[in-house]
């Protein structure tokens, strides 16, 4: 979106009176990608559309707080990222289980799940990057899927440019040492 866009969206957003045509035009601009970058990391369709709910409900709730240091969609990143870090907290605690068996769910989610149209080198692909740590798979995804750079990275992730680059080198080595060796 281009600044005086932005610009104009935010001012909207101020104003009482324009906030919720406003907030709706945020959420024609915003939703699909969110959308995507929610079901990287949960999966399942149903799961990524609650998630992207409770994304926009808590930006609604949360206007009043928007100062403006971050951009926009830099900030609607942030909720969308807690919000999804949160629901697969949430799995975890409700299938008592360990980060190993929550990827092994949702692997399973993957396969059974109608909306997903790989083919078998895009399932494979999807496994390699269930098998990353949770933060690791979080910054392969931003950065491959999302093309977002690392410097937008840092201000939704709260870290470094370079913890960042390190962690996705380390994603994408084990990401090539998974498709080697699975058959």
């Amino acid at each position: 979106m281009a600044a005086k866009e932005s610009a104009d969206l935010l001012r909207l957003l101020a104003q009482p009176k324009t906030r919720a045509k406003a907030f709706s035009e945020v959420v024609l601009l915003y939703q699909e990608r969110l959308y995507w970058h929610i079901r990287k990391m949960v999966l399942s369709h149903d799961d990524a559309h609650d998630v992207l709910q409770n994304t926009f409900m808590k930006a609604w709730r949360g206007l009043d707080n928007f100062r403006g240091d971050a951009q926009l969609s830099t900030w609607l990143y942030k909720i969308a990222t807690n919000e999804t870090m949160t629901f697969l907290s949430a799995l975890r605690m409700r299938n008592f289980t360990g980060i190993d068996d929550v990827e092994g769910l949702l692997a399973d989610q993957l396969k059974a799940d109608s909306y997903f149209s790989g083919d078998e080198a895009e399932m494979k692909l999807q496994k390699a990057i269930l098998s990353l740590p949770e933060k690791q798979r979080l910054v392969f995804n931003m950065k491959y899927f999302d093309d977002l750079k690392y410097e937008e990275m840092e201000k939704i992730l709260d870290t470094s440019v370079g913890a960042l680059k390190a962690s996705y080198h380390h994603a994408v080595k084990k990401i090539e040492k998974f498709l080697l060796t699975e058959e």
